[in-house]
């Protein structure tokens, strides 16, 4: 019984993801095939799925809540020497010499393992270097170390973006900016997650007998009840209504190309100007 209904909470993730509208038409079919074999191998649908159970929630909450083993608190000579090894990383960020900056941050962080900033750092310097993968990883220490740190959810939102995960970006950013406010480089990025992910959208539904660039085969959509899903969702977000507005909009069409250029390009240089982490201090006021 345990069994199926784990099954069924899986095909409920799947079908839900197709609901999400934020994957490719390959991806959309590969996941159909998926869901209908796993319902006909254990006779299941996700309406079989515990009352109130959501995989997702349930992985999701794991994840956040994990707390890596970082070992014992570092003595004062100990971060003092991490200190030193930061400060050298972010002057060598500055010159461009971003891998020997990750060697001195990971020579930090074996140090004192408990600092945010370590990590938040080396995480800038991986996506300067495209490893968003590790950045990620980067990110999700610092936060678990310090839930208040802005500038890690910053950057996460930039490395999930930088794969073109951009609801995971969204959500970062939104994270971001609920911890500051007045902060324009998190509004700006959370715009651009939010158009990028209304294009991809838009582009997944183009795939339903229209040229592309044009409106999709609607009478396609409507006997399509996942896309069906998405475009209420779309609806119910008036801030997601502009953007698909300016999307499908014929008309200056290179005028929006130059502005979303000078978006990512305007995004991109904030985040460098921001730089590396110098005098960050944990929630409590602290110096880490």
């Amino acid at each position: 019984m345990a069994v199926k209904g784990l099954v069924a909470a899986i095909v409920q993730f799947l079908t839900h993801q197709l609901e999400d509208g934020n994957i490719t038409a390959d991806s959309r079919e590969s996941l159909e095939v998926a869901i209908q074999c796993l319902e006909t191998a254990y006779s299941v649908q996700a309406s079989d799925t515990p009352a109130k159970f959501n995989l997702y929630e349930v992985y999701k909450a794991a994840v956040e809540n994990a707390k890596p083993d970082l070992g014992p608190e570092a003595s004062p000579e100990a971060k003092a020497e991490a200190e030193r090894y930061k400060n050298e990383g972010n002057a060598l960020v500055k010159a461009e010499k971003l891998e020997e900056a990750i060697n001195n941050y990971t020579k930090a962080i074996e140090l004192n393992a408990h600092n945010a900033v370590y990590y938040c750092n080396r995480a800038a310097v991986h996506s300067k270097l495209g490893n968003h993968h590790q950045a990620i990883k980067d990110c999700h220490t610092a936060l678990s170390i310090d839930p208040m740190y802005s500038k890690a959810y910053g950057r996460l939102g930039l490395a999930y973006s930088s794969l073109e995960r951009h609801k995971e970006a969204k959500e970062s950013y939104q994270k971001a900016l609920e911890m500051e406010p007045d902060n324009e480089s998190h509004r700006n990025n959370l715009q651009l997650a939010e158009e990028k992910l209304a294009r991809q959208c838009v582009c997944n539904m183009g795939g339903l007998g229209g040229a592309p660039g044009s409106l999709p085969d609607l009478s396609a959509m409507y006997n399509n009840p996942a896309l069906t899903s998405v475009v209420q969702q779309i609806l119910s977000d008036p801030a997601m209504q502009n953007i698909i507005s300016n999307l499908f909009s014929r008309t200056n069409v290179e005028h929006r190309e130059r502005r979303m250029e000078a978006l990512i390009e305007a995004a991109g240089n904030a985040e460098r100007e921001s730089g590396t982490d110098g005098d960050h201090k944990e929630a409590d006021g602290r110096e880490p």
